[in-house]
């Protein structure tokens, strides 16, 4: 099938080949994950590794190439990802849910973005000034984005602001799209964890935004598509609440790298000896034991709650349900952020219990710590607000605006 100029091969879901791929694409990130630390970026080498895997396409609409990926796989190849890397899970991630937003656009534009074949990034932040350009059809855009996660790799990229659209009758939240030679990237990316995501900042001054080139989000977490009516209305994420799917992989990048530190706690609690205690054997410590068995059951637990979430992310797709009843919306933002907070509480414990041998960056286990308490500073599941917002819904009230 062509479209445009753009050679789309349909291919047949092969779950198999695709965690292989993620497991290859993590285990390179781990190798480069010292470096990558100090750099405040992932080397090429991986970025070039997840676009060989082909992971940016999965979720295309299948004109363009997609697959239609089933949930519960798309979260298993973050996870697989996130067991070795977890900044290379977060850019494996956003590859896969940035390549869906061209989808909701008129179809020239959506035609040039996924014919570019390129990465994609944005950031919903609404902190940019939007004015009506004087040739009654486009916009201009100026302003400071920061955490930009991907840009370093990334030719197009959404930035969030507020402003009423020509066809619209209040101010609303849109994502307008630029090119990177339009931008200037700020290089302010040196945090906690999450080093390797390098999500720098971004700067924009009066740049020209065509109208076919705004996502419309604000009429797309209300239930829209596609504005021009262009399209295939069986495409996956047209039968979704979006805002539910596009934070869905944050879970798993999280219990990702909790099963790795857990996996860890296992392995050195066998081999570890305490010289401080007449040299005996951790594995025979009943504090060990208790401490292994409560990380393992925890682990089991969170791993069931991401399992069900994407559960209802798969009955919504077969009842094409793309809006949800306030208190499911905000109940899947509590899971979100029940699943981030006790991840990092985890973490933290884990390398406590562990000891001084585990600070040392070569083990791993410091930087697993601070990928996941970053994961858990993401607004899109701060446990506060994500809790709040869902007792609000429970007792008969308005949740959270957002999230």
């Amino acid at each position: 099938m062509t479209i445009g100029t753009l050679q789309v091969q349909q291919k047949t879901i092969n779950r198999e080949e695709l965690l292989q791929k993620a497991k290859e694409v993590g285990e390179l990130a781990e190798k480069h994950a010292l470096q990558a630390d100090i750099d405040a970026q992932l080397p090429d080498i991986v970025i070039e590794k997840i676009k060989e895997a082909g992971f940016q396409y999965l979720h295309r609409p299948k004109e363009y190439g997609g697959q239609e990926l089933d949930f519960h796989t798309f979260g298993d190849i973050i996870r697989t990802v996130a067991n070795h890397n977890v900044s290379a899970a977060w850019i494996t991630y956003f590859s896969i849910i940035h390549d869906t937003w061209p989808a909701f656009l008129p179809k020239e534009a959506r035609d040039e973005l996924y014919e570019s074949k390129a990465l994609l990034a944005d950031v919903f932040a609404p902190v940019g000034k939007i004015t009506d350009d004087p040739d009654g059809k486009g916009y201009r855009i100026s302003g400071l984005w920061n955490f930009c996660s991907g840009v370093l790799w990334s030719d197009w990229i959404a930035l969030g602001a507020i402003h009423q659209m020509r066809d619209g009758s209040e101010p609303e939240l849109g994502l307008y799209i630029v090119h990177k030679k339009d931008v200037e990237i700020v290089k302010n990316w040196n945090p906690i964890g999450l080093r390797g995501t390098g999500s720098n900042a971004v700067k924009v001054d009066d740049v020209y935004v065509p109208a076919d080139k705004v996502f419309q989000i604000k009429r797309v977490i209300e239930g829209a598509t596609a504005p021009d009516g262009n399209y295939d209305k069986d495409y996956q994420l047209f039968n979704v609440p979006y805002l539910a799917y596009f934070f869905s992989g944050f879970s798993q990048i999280a219990i990702g790298g909790l099963e790795r530190l857990v996996n860890d706690f296992e392995a050195k609690t066998k081999g570890r000896v305490r010289i401080y205690n007449k040299n005996a054997n951790e594995q025979d410590n009943s504090v060990a034991q208790r401490a292994l068995g409560e990380f393992k059951i925890k682990l089991y637990s969170l791993q069931l709650m991401a399992k069900e979430y994407m559960n209802k992310l798969t009955y919504y797709q077969e009842n094409s349900i793309r809006v949800l009843p306030e208190e499911e919306r905000e109940q899947l933002f509590a899971m979100r952020g029940h699943i981030a907070k006790t991840s990092s509480e985890m973490a933290t414990q884990i390398l406590v219990t562990l000891g001084g041998n585990s600070l040392y960056k070569e083990q791993h286990s410091e930087r697993f710590l601070r990928d996941l308490i970053a994961v858990a500073a993401h607004p899109t599941h701060l446990y506060d607000d994500a809790m709040v917002g869902y007792g609000k819904t429970v007792l008969g009230f308005d949740g959270h605006p957002m999230w």
